[in-house]
């Protein structure tokens, strides 16, 4: 294996922290007082000395080891001011647009201010944002004094990203009159009573106007930072002292949680990252960008509204002792408000490296009176735990090693027929690792081009050093296998090494480095900037950035590509294409993804589990696409009930056809016992595969159709 400048050790998954047990990306905490400015208001919020000192440093991080080489000035500034805005407001609902309209004057003033300290506009900017805060909460709780009319004709528009400000003050009024109703009936119509709902809601408000005067220095710093890395593009990021004390903790690879990252969106704080093997991950039922509302303690503890929080405070809601338990209430992701919620209960533990370990089953198919044996091992991430021996031992725990492992232990079962390798969820990890594994499958090659900030080019290279499996393989992906899962599927598939089934993955081609900003200071600052500083390609020379790799067999999933994926993400870095490397590929069977993509086709028609999937998928895209709810309390509240008994009605269609007894309430539907349909498909693709190489007369009628063109192993 090639070795590996220091900086290149480590790839930064799409949810960049994901291994903190709960994660910070938006913190206070603030050091030095308020320098002393003659354009911000006595008592308004205004950057320290130090910040006013660390900006020039991180300017001079971005421009110097950015992948992108493009200087902080007027030509960006503009960017920086848009994103610093769409941070604050993104869903246009407090700043008015005469606010926006003055704020205009500053916009070319962000490409100097990061240089000068003068950070003075962007405060200036929040502290009207701050008013506008107190503002609308105050509004929003004068309105809980009276019940609204539930027999209107209104509606609430869901999503605001792409609408303008209001002009008015009776504009915004009725703007917040129409979300205080649908906070409130969304409430209701989980069986509370008006009194109730506003009671709750009042509460609700109350904490948020609370957090609002608890806004610090620090935390203002730090969403304007992260506006200038996010002019770069999506994956860099500042990190404030806070911030990198758990990015520390994450380092470390063990703490006590749930196993999951969280970050801050407008009044919801959203599920950013699940740790393989983490409790969350083991329960199966918290999901990526699901929406906490409230958290509870313990079996029976009362549920607290969160919706409004800090993040950082809701980090400490959930963070407690191992062994107790936590409750969870779940706005699912994509989800419009209004959509049922659903409570989780996890048990607080310990997380470690060791939890997000590979892990093996075998499947056993029958195909007229033969029984294929299909391996699956499931793979949550790339790591290497060279602390445990130093480094130095060939042996330790790492991806590539546990899978050589749970190989050799098949084999000494008895064999397999074919493996699957699950990769779905894998944001990535180390490098290296990505390198090691690949090369348990092909009889070596490069296996990936990674091009700096320089434009050096370096060839990383699988030795040949004996793979451990050559027989039938297939690679599952989905929307969220990034980085480091999506060199080693792509390596797969060049090779011609197995088929790639599933979904297009994620499409992160970049590398990050981790900066400390104490370098530059004889003093520990604690802050940190993480850098993009260079791009992988593929052997074919193509880039995985923005695209992803296509699978050659599309199965369905419940991640939408328009909500998850770097194509969705602002200022990403283009794709893009170098020259190939030499390599050796496998022969390819040109018929082969033909027939066993016909002979999925033909099977999901009389799969019941199957054709239950299809159909929740369609109520979720559904609930996606809704744009407006109504504030009919009557019409609500059915539409609830019909939700209910569709969805009652798919399970039920599912079990009956199972052969397992039927439900009687929503209510009783457990996430945990639906079935993995993917996977499944996943495993009678593979068996198709073998059933070919051995027994033809065995496939689908449809597949017997076509020549199989035994699949050429190494």
């Amino acid at each position: 294996m090639s070795q590996l400048p220091r900086s290149w050790r480590k790839l930064s998954a799409p949810l960049a922290l994901a291994a903190l047990g709960l994660l910070v990306l938006s913190a206070a905490g603030s050091s030095g007082a308020p320098a002393a400015t003659g354009l911000l208001p006595a008592g308004a919020l205004a950057p320290t000395t130090q910040q006013r000192l660390l900006a020039p440093r991180i300017a001079a991080i971005l421009e110097q080891n950015h992948y992108r080489h493009i200087p902080i000035d007027q030509r960006l500034s503009p960017l920086v001011f848009q994103h610093f805005l769409t941070t604050l407001d993104g869903q246009h609902d407090y700043f008015l647009a005469s606010d926006v309209a003055s704020f205009q004057r500053w916009k070319l003033r962000f490409g100097d201010m990061i240089h000068t300290g003068e950070l003075d506009p962007a405060y200036l900017i929040f502290n009207v944002y701050q008013q506008r805060n107190r503002e609308r909460i105050n509004y929003a709780l004068q309105l809980l004094n009276t019940e609204p009319d539930w027999t209107t004709d209104a509606s609430f528009t869901v999503d605001r990203e792409h609408a303008t400000w209001p002009t008015s003050e009776q504009q915004m009024d009725e703007l917040w009159r129409e979300r205080v109703m649908n906070d409130a009936i969304t409430l209701m119509v989980n069986g509370k009573t008006w009194p109730q709902a506003a009671d709750a809601l009042r509460k609700r408000y109350e904490s948020f106007l609370k957090r609002i005067g608890e806004v610090t220095p620090e935390d203002v710093f730090e969403a304007l930072m992260n506006s200038y890395c996010a002019a770069y593009d999506p994956h860099s990021n500042y990190f404030s002292p806070r911030s990198s004390e758990e990015y520390r903790i994450q380092m470390s690879q063990q703490y006590q949680g749930i196993g999951a990252s969280l970050a801050q969106g407008d009044d919801y704080v959203t599920v950013a990252g699940i740790l393989p093997g983490g409790p969350a991950a083991a329960d199966g039922t918290l999901k990526l960008n699901d929406r906490i509302t409230a958290v509870g303690q313990g079996a029976t503890g009362p549920m607290v509204d969160i919706v409004g929080w800090r993040v950082d405070d809701v980090v400490q809601l959930i963070r407690g002792r191992e062994g107790t338990v936590v409750r969870l209430q779940i706005l699912p992701a994509g989800a419009a408000p209004g959509t049922p919620e659903r409570t989780l209960a996890l048990t607080r533990n310990k997380v470690t490296l060791q939890d997000g370990a590979p892990k093996k089953t075998l499947k056993q198919i029958t195909r007229n009176g033969h029984v294929y044996k299909i391996g699956v091992i499931t793979i949550p991430e790339f790591y290497n735990n060279m602390e445990d021996t130093g480094g130095g031992d060939t042996n330790n725990r790492s991806t590539t090693n546990d899978v050589r492992r749970l190989l050799q232990q098949f084999a000494a079962q008895g064999g397999i027929d074919g493996l699957v390798l699950d990769l779905r969820g894998d944001g990535g990890g180390y490098l290296p690792e990505a390198i090691g594994l690949t090369h348990l499958f092909i009889k070596g090659g490069p296996v990936v081009q990674l091009r700096d900030t320089t434009g050096q080019l370096e060839v990383l290279d699988s030795p040949d050093t004996g793979q451990v499996y050559s027989g039938p393989l297939a690679v599952l992906v989905d929307r969220t296998s990034a980085s480091a899962s999506e060199i080693f599927a792509g390596a797969i598939q060049d090779y011609h090494r197995g088929l790639i089934i599933g979904q297009t993955t994620f499409g992160k081609g970049t590398v990050q480095s981790v900066i400390p900003l104490d370098r530059w200071s004889p003093q520990p600052l604690q802050g940190q900037v993480t850098v993009t500083i260079g791009k992988f390609y593929r052997v074919t020379g193509e880039s995985t950035q923005l695209r992803g790799v296509t699978p050659d067999i599309v199965l369905p999933s419940a991640i939408s590509p328009s909500e998850v994926g770097e194509s969705m993400m602002e200022n990403a870095l283009p794709w893009d294409r170098i020259a190939a490397v030499p390599f050796h590929a496998l022969p390819a069977s040109p018929t082969l993804v033909e027939t066993l993509a016909a002979g999925e086709q033909d099977r999901v028609k009389h799969d019941a589990d199957y054709q239950w999937l299809l159909s929740s998928l369609a109520i979720l895209d559904q609930a996606r696409d809704e744009k407006t709810l109504s504030l009919n309390l009557t019409k609500r509240q059915q539409e609830r009930a019909m939700q209910d008994q569709e969805r009652l009605a798919q399970e039920n269609a599912r079990r009956t056809a199972d052969g397992l007894p039927t439900l009687k309430s929503v209510t009783d539907i457990n996430a945990t016992d639906e079935p993995d349909v993917i996977l499944a498909q996943a495993v009678d693709i593979m068996t198709d595969e073998v059933v070919g190489r051995v027994h033809p007369e065995d496939l689908p009628q449809v597949v017997r159709r076509q020549v199989v063109a035994p699949a050429a192993t190494p």
